[in-house]
């Protein structure tokens, strides 16, 4: 007799794990979770410094790369995924980062009821354990994920934050509050210096549940139909060569493979564009053009000071030194093992006239070889990246072939659209002026990339060009629309439209780019997902003053 729950859940990232744990929460209800990597036991996972590891361990991460394109210069560039329990929220750089009220209001202004900012406010509260300072207005204070301030102060970073409030960028004491724009300290997902991610938020505490089986190692191959219902989830224990077997959903089939695997699975399950699936030969089930296309990402060149007078993380990490970072780390003290890739974060404008908040900027008081994060540079230095917030430039994921184990094609196209090179080289801009500022005076020695030689708009697009890379903020794949879209994938109950019993609940159904980081989001998503499923009626949008004042 073949295995049935009621619900199969592809993906145990970061909506996975929260889904997991919400429909369990119902001992009459059963539900199996198949995560393809294993469960989430690698040190570096935990140890927030541990990323530079967990983005190059094949073990933990799809390591995807994307296609080659005019702007970027021919070049593939990694494009890491998380393939471990909680998903990417493993082996990410831990910054929790919500986005602005704008954004989820486009969301329900192109047709999707129900997730304009006041819709998704309180699930955001739900997620959440702030500890801080924060108005509660806005900020969850009993949710499963632990979000905290940074507690390192570094001269470099306190230099830069004074910089910034000079050029006229006020301090924000909180951009996850009533407004994103200024700059600050990072709020990260992290807990007495360990990592909180998905599953160690969500899962743990629902580990004991008998009506939950988490199974891993486990790769899904195909989605099981029968006519126009999904009934269940094909997968092979172990990967390429392993056993397949077959577990089926009494209720629903749940993707929450995230941005890259989602559509690839509803592609080599026959549910996709009819010309993509027929040059694969695969049967087309149901033909869906949206499936797959979308793809956006936040793309970013980083540009690095070199520094005098002060000690940065470079030097720090090697030799001695870093043997006594391990131990500060594992007996409580201040270490750099504790930090994110990312120390500060500046929200504001490319257009003084226009106040639209389209430029995000982050610094560290470290430099990396060639802009790769998982790679620090020999000499001390610092980095400032800057990106535009809400890309125009689209791409697509397709599968490559019919074999569930091939890669899929990846290509973001990134700066395809002028208006994003035109905002992004406002940014570049700005992180120049940020580096020239007379708090960092003191500590900044010189421009070492790109260079004082290199000053006109042409130049500094090549640069872009040359070794600009991903934030690893890939979503809409799958993205949610109304009936009257004909590339929409999900409708705003995160139904996959035209069939049965199959839902996408991930960042892949985000109809447009946050200003953002999007973990927080997809957790977000995760959240609302399980009502939706459920059935369960809403909470009460929460109307902020400032949402009041504006309306």
């Amino acid at each position: 007799m073949a295995e049935s729950f009621d619900y199969v859940i592809v993906g145990a990232g970061s909506a996975g794990c929260v889904l997991a744990n919400r429909l369990s929460a119902d001992s009459g209800t059963s539900v199996c979770l198949l995560e393809a990597g294993p469960p989430d036991r690698n040190l570096f996972i935990h140890i927030p410094a541990g990323f530079m590891k967990t983005l190059v361990n094949p073990r933990i991460n799809w390591l995807y790369e994307t296609e080659p394109s005019h702007w970027t210069g021919g070049r593939i560039i990694a494009a890491p995924r998380g393939k471990t329990l909680g998903g990417s929220s493993s082996i990410n750089g831990h910054v929790y980062n919500r986005g602005q009220r704008m954004d989820f209001d486009g969301w329900s202004q192109r047709g999707n009821p129900g997730w304009g900012y006041a819709d998704v406010l309180p699930y955001f509260r739900r997620c959440e354990r702030r500890l801080g300072t924060g108005d509660d207005t806005f900020r969850g204070r009993d949710g499963a994920v632990t979000v905290t301030d940074l507690d390192w102060r570094d001269p470099l970073c306190e230099a830069f934050i004074e910089g910034a409030v000079q050029l006229g960028i006020p301090r924000n004491p909180d951009y996850n509050g009533a407004r994103q724009e200024g700059v600050s300290y990072v709020q990260r997902t992290t807990r007495n210096r360990r990592r909180v991610s998905t599953a160690r938020a969500y899962l743990v505490p629902a580990g004991s549940r008998s009506n939950l089986e988490v199974r891993t190692g486990c790769h899904a191959t195909r989605i099981l139909m029968s006519g126009r219902r999904a009934s269940g989830i094909a997968y092979a224990k172990g990967g390429r060569g392993g056993v397949v077997h077959e577990v089926h959903a009494r209720r629903e089939v749940i993707l929450c493979g995230g941005t890259i695997n989602s559509p690839q699975l509803l592609q080599l399950s026959g549910i996709g564009p009819a010309p993509l699936l027929q040059e694969l030969g695969i049967e087309t089930l149901h033909h869906l053009p949206g499936v797959g296309e979308n793809l956006r990402d936040h793309y970013a060149p980083r540009l690095v000071g070199r520094v005098r007078n002060i000690r940065t993380i470079n030097e720090r990490s090697r030799g001695l030194r870093l043997v006594a970072e391990v131990v500060k780390y594992f007996t409580g003290g201040q270490s750099i093992l504790a930090l994110s890739p990312t120390l500060v974060y500046c929200f504001w404008h490319s257009d003084e006239t226009v106040r639209n908040h389209d430029l995000q900027l982050t610094f560290t008081p470290a430099s990396y070889r060639e802009g790769v994060q998982s790679q620090l540079d020999d000499e001390p230095g610092f980095t400032i990246a800057a990106w535009q917030q809400r890309p125009e430039s689209s791409g697509w994921v397709r599968a490559r072939t019919s074999d569930p184990f091939d890669k899929p094609v990846i290509q973001p196209n990134y700066l395809a659209a002028e208006t994003d090179r035109r905002v992004l080289l406002s940014g570049m801009k700005l992180a120049r002026r940020l580096m020239r500022t007379e708090p960092l005076a003191p500590y900044f020695a010189y421009e070492q990339y790109p260079g004082d030689h290199v000053r006109t708009d042409d130049e500094l697009l090549d640069i872009a060009r040359e070794r600009g890379t991903t934030t690893f903020h890939v979503m809409g794949t799958c993205r949610m629309g109304p009936d009257s879209d004909p590339t929409a994938v999900v409708d705003h109950e995160l139904r996959v439209r035209g069939l049965e019993g199959l839902r996408v609940i991930d960042a892949s159904i985000m109809p447009a780019m946050l200003s953002a980081n999007l973990n927080a989001a997809t957790m977000m998503i995760g959240e609302k997902g399980a009502d939706l499923v459920l059935g369960r009626p809403a909470p009460e949008p929460i109307i902020t003053p400032e949402y009041a004042a504006d309306a």
